[in-house]
């Protein structure tokens, strides 16, 4: 029967351990910084023989055995089979150690998910809120003052006519939130400049004010992208920018985009940096849970010479690249 991978190292131990007559076994992992002992069978004792496992000239672990009896030697035959034996428990350690990543990484993977589904389900519901709330009774609300005005038309026109004019602002008004809610599923700067443009118009408007340079660098036609990409994409920077002027106190700022292994989108400012303990905050969550999303990474970090960096790479599909 197939060893389920949390009982392939226990196994291994007991096994030898048994098959030796000897007080003690045990296999320990490498990790950063030593070995840590991940199954055992016996009590630890002193002056234990470590032999290392190795698996494609890289030590992933240590195989450690007590003699039998204190102060006695493996014999020839017996170091032959250990020998023997650590190679072959190498690989296994090698798989037992890519079976967790594995798992880590689809726990880690799943509750993305549900962070991202979550998140979607929250937008769904605040677009329902400013429908239901916001827009809807706006505009009954408008329907029942034309109805009167136009019931004021003949015998009061002059009333009619100045509620019409406050039906006219408060129609724009309204016109404004629906562009509004528009713009936040997709700018139609996208569709109307592209992405290089319409960040560089973002840019523009939104730092004007701060004194902050924006240069922006990216070839001079990018491929057709997917429009999950774009918005993906947009939203991001567009965040990247904001917190570069709310916390860097940076004098100018690089955005570069460029297409490799997908379209990869940089973000570098000449500001104070990184604080200590530095935590993600809601922006940048949002920027990361935007490019999972799509499959890809987002990355924030120490810009080279000074100032903070953020590095996101989004795939695209191969006949888009």
């Amino acid at each position: 029967a197939t060893l389920a991978p949390e009982s392939v190292l226990p196994t291994i131990v007991q096994t030898v351990k048994e098959s030796l007559k000897i007080p003690y076994a045990a296999i320990a992992l490498r990790q950063e910084g030593g070995f840590v002992v991940a199954a055992v069978s016996g009590a630890p004792v002193d002056g234990a023989l470590l032999l290392p496992l190795v698996y494609q000239n890289e030590t992933v672990g240590q195989l450690r055995l007590a003699p039998r009896t204190p102060g006695e030697s493996f014999s020839p035959a017996d170091r032959r089979l250990l020998e023997d034996l650590a190679r072959e428990a190498g690989v296994a350690v090698y798989a037992v150690r890519l079976t967790a990543d594995l798992q880590r990484l689809t726990v880690d993977l799943q509750r993305s998910r549900e962070r991202l589904v979550a998140a979607r389900e929250e937008e769904r519901r605040r677009l329902r809120r400013d429908l239901h709330d916001g827009l809807g009774p706006t505009l009954a609300s408008l329907a029942q003052r034309l109805d009167t005005a136009r019931n004021l038309i003949l015998h009061d026109p002059d009333t009619a006519i100045a509620l019409l004019d406050s039906l006219n602002t408060k129609v724009k008004a309204t016109i404004a939130e629906i562009r509004q809610l528009v713009y936040m599923l997709r700018p139609p700067a996208l569709d109307e400049l592209g992405l290089v443009s319409a960040v560089q118009e973002h840019a523009t408007s939104y730092v004007q004010a701060s004194g902050l340079r924006v240069s922006i660098e990216a070839p001079e036609c990018l491929p057709p992208l997917p429009a999950a990409v774009e918005v993906a994409a947009y939203f991001i920077a567009r965040e990247a920018l904001t917190n570069v002027v709310r916390h860097a106190n940076a004098q100018t700022c690089h955005i570069r985009l460029k297409i490799a292994n997908g379209l990869c989108l940089e973000i570098t400012d000449d500001g104070r940096g990184l604080p200590e303990g530095f935590r993600a905050g809601v922006g940048l969550t949002a920027m990361r849970e935007r490019a999972l999303e799509l499959g890809g990474e987002c990355q924030v970090g120490p810009a080279p010479v000074r100032g903070a960096r953020v590095t996101v790479r989004l795939p695209l599909p191969p006949l888009e690249v």
